[in-house]
């Protein structure tokens, strides 16, 4: 099994991806009605991200289509992929995305997961020549308002390994402070230190039966992306001071996904290839032997989900993503 990032690879996901980013049934909404008027299906309160069973994960679908176009520009469904975002990603589909956000009780819409996603899918949008981060731009802003407005009276750090995870949503939105609003990337900063710089003997105590995120490694690389590598390196012995000796144990043994039509549990192989990306991600800034154990278990949790990335719609609609995440890193993206 490739443990990195092929060109059939990336084919192959973006296949999964264009059969789902349109495909509007079945959907599960974030959605608060005040009235029979807004008994409304996922394409009318969404013009772009109306597909992928939710919101957020036809963001990701899109940033996937995206990023792989980027890194293989030939790929067979290269064309496939320009001409529907093209047609998606227009001003007034944007306009009609951006006017959701205006209604009541919308404050806590996707909150952080989906807007972090967004930043990353602009981010991702700014790397092609065209249209589509600009048309972009006023949806991104508001989201980035939103982290300005929501992180300082943040008072707690969520630490759950599903959608209200703290460190993923700042881990992820870093590359877009760092190119659009250094405000926010200094907010990130100081937010990763308020919330995990004192965080020592992590138990590991994971995963739960429904996450899709590893809590720990989640942490852990977040404060990679906003420490040096010596200073990271500091913070982790004292974070996770046993791991050489193979503990907490629950973090170098892959999640058992007993039912993956089920879609919570499905959500276990989230688990694995999020860990995976995360002990890829800090390698780097650790000592020669763990960073060789670092990359040993990520492979060894890339083997336990890869091969289940497709087959059931629970998991098809965003497996992918993760999985693209996850190859794709080798080393650090610190700012």
């Amino acid at each position: 099994m490739k443990r990195h990032l092929t060109a059939e690879t990336a084919t192959r996901f973006a296949e999964i991806a264009l059969g789902h980013v349109t495909r509007e049934y079945p959907h599960k909404l974030d959605h608060v009605m005040e009235g029979p008027e807004d008994v409304l299906g996922p394409r009318q309160l969404h013009p772009i991200f109306f597909g992928s069973f939710d919101w957020h994960s036809c963001v990701h679908g899109y940033w996937l289509l995206m990023r792989t176009l980027r890194l293989y520009p030939d790929m067979p469904v290269g064309p496939r992929v320009r001409t529907l975002v093209d047609e998606m990603l227009t001003e007034e589909h944007v306009a009609g995305e951006l006017a959701y956000l205006d209604r009541a009780y919308t404050g806590g819409f996707e909150r952080p997961y989906g807007w972090a996603w967004l930043l990353a899918l602009h981010a991702e949008a700014q790397r092609h020549e065209g249209d589509w981060a600009g048309n972009l731009a006023p949806l991104a802003r508001a989201f980035a308002d939103r982290f300005h407005a929501f992180l300082p009276k943040l008072t707690y750090p969520i630490r759950v390994g599903a959608h209200y995870n703290t460190a993923f949503a700042l881990a992820l939105i870093i590359e877009w402070a760092a190119r659009n609003d250094r405000a926010l990337l200094t907010l990130i900063r100081e937010r990763a230190h308020y919330y995990y710089s004192g965080d020592r003997d992590c138990p590991g105590w994971e995963p739960g039966g429904d996450e899709f995120i590893s809590p720990a490694l989640t942490e852990a690389l977040l404060m990679r992306r906003v420490l040096d590598a010596g200073a990271f390196a500091d913070w982790f012995a004292l974070f996770l001071p046993d791991v050489a000796a193979g503990a907490p144990a629950a973090l170098f043994k892959p999640a058992f996904v007993s039912d993956r039509s089920d879609g919570k549990i499905a959500h276990l192989d989230g688990v694995n290839l999020s860990r995976a990306w995360c002990w890829r991600g800090i390698a780097d800034a650790l000592p020669p032997e763990l960073a060789a154990l670092a990359r040993a278990t990520a492979d060894v949790h890339l083997d336990a989900s890869l091969p289940h990335v497709a087959g059931d719609y629970m998991g098809e609609h965003w497996l992918a993503t993760f999985a693209l995440l996850a190859l794709e890193t080798d080393g650090s993206e610190a700012t």
